[in-house]
């Protein structure tokens, strides 16, 4: 048997020549001072001879446990060497199968509308991909996943955490399925954030609501975002209907906006009626995005919506982030709406909550319109005087 201090101090010769270690393994020691670990084996009656590596980089011991990995491949009738290949053009095949191409992939495989499909993928680029989008998906690790997890936390929004744990471990069960990923790295970390429960955003009061409204007037974002704003105080309607809206589906001179049912949460078209102030505004912003598709377009993608994570960035930027949330406006809105006298019926159509009951529903969509223009009329007014109110304070 070999000991370190045999390997180390053998000297090249004129010829190759080889040191002898134990069941099979030697060390090759060539003219150029190379010394290499060989394993000798024979399989299928045939002798053949299977590098390990280089000597000092592979240790006596190494080369020793690299040989008997290498004999337990014999004993199952498989060439190490062989084995080896295939072990590469696994690997590399494995490189080119990363976290971004699978998420894709399995997000092609929903069974949901375009929109939603959308609201994930963006949800993907933004929080996801940026760390683990390129990574082969077998190398991704419950490390990877955390760190995701507790810096989206950090910045405040536990409830995109949330989404990025379902989304991600939904992501690896697939890769597991199609045998591209061997376990589903979230798991072992999937407690280390809070529950996400939903927590509804206590309704603003009207100081509040003015102190907003003017800090956005005040504040040097673009005109869109403003605007967006604007608008959904306006209509009360969801951040994303908002930030989505299309021109197509503005009626300026009928003051109304027809949401399409694709975009609505409940798949149901929604109609909108719009204050004076919210024609007045969208008569303006016409003439600067009225030749796109959307009335707010992407920053960097003219032929796309803005962000609803512009909103959220904005109110961050305005130290609003942590008390008041897009979503809240409707919480907001409700909750003033109902203080103000309006029949429950009208708010909640305003609001498209669909109704359980067909007959009910059907009635409410008949009739509550003409109402709602005169209640969204009254809030866009009540809106401008705690807006003054809060700015003369």
């Amino acid at each position: 048997m070999l000991t370190d201090s045999h390997c180390r101090h053998a000297k090249p010769k004129l010829k190759l020549y080889r040191l002898s270690d134990y069941r099979g393994l030697c060390l090759e020691v060539k003219p150029s001072g190379v010394k290499a670990w060989r394993f000798r084996f024979t399989l299928n009656g045939k002798a053949s001879m299977f590098a390990l590596g280089d000597y000092p980089t592979v240790t006596l011991a190494e080369a020793r446990e690299r040989c008997e990995a290498a004999r337990q491949l014999v004993k199952q009738g498989v060439n190490p060497a062989q084995q080896r290949q295939l072990d590469r053009v696994k690997q590399a095949s494995d490189a080119e199968i990363t976290f971004a191409l699978v998420a894709r992939e399995w997000l092609q495989t929903k069974d949901w509308e375009d929109v939603t499909k959308n609201r994930r993928l963006d949800m993907l680029e933004r929080v996801v991909f940026p760390a683990i989008g390129k990574l082969p998906i077998r190398a991704i690790t419950p490390v990877h996943v955390l760190e995701i997890l507790q810096s989206t936390v950090k910045r405040g929004a536990p409830t995109v955490a949330a989404e990025a744990r379902r989304t991600m471990s939904a992501v690896f069960e697939f890769a597991v399925a199609t045998l591209r990923a061997d376990s589903d790295p979230v798991w072992p970390v999937r407690k280390a954030i809070p529950s996400n429960k939903t927590q509804h955003k206590t309704a603003l009061t009207t100081d509040q609501i003015g102190k907003l409204l003017n800090d956005f007037n005040n504040h040097r974002c673009t005109f869109q975002i403003n605007y967006c704003m604007q608008l959904m105080w306006w209509t009360l309607a969801r951040p994303s209907e908002v930030a989505e809206a299309e021109w197509a589906e503005i009626d300026l001179d009928r003051a109304l906006w027809r949401i399409s049912a694709e975009r609505m949460k409940a798949r149901k078209e929604h109609l909108v009626p719009l204050p004076q102030q919210a024609v007045e505004m969208l008569s303006g912003l016409k003439a600067l995005t009225g030749q796109r598709k959307h009335l707010f377009p992407g920053r960097d993608n003219r032929n796309t919506p803005m962000s609803v994570a512009s909103l959220r960035q904005a109110l961050k930027v305005l130290g609003w982030a942590g008390n008041y949330s897009p979503h809240a406006t409707r919480t907001t809105g409700s909750t003033r709406l109902n203080e103000m006298g309006y029949r429950p019926d009208a708010i909640e159509a305003q609001l498209a909550h669909s109704d359980q009951n067909n007959v009910r529903r059907a009635y409410n969509h008949a009739t509550y319109f003409e109402e709602r223009q005169v209640m969204m009329q009254d809030w866009a007014d009540h809106l401008d005087k705690w807006r003054a109110a809060h700015e003369q304070g």
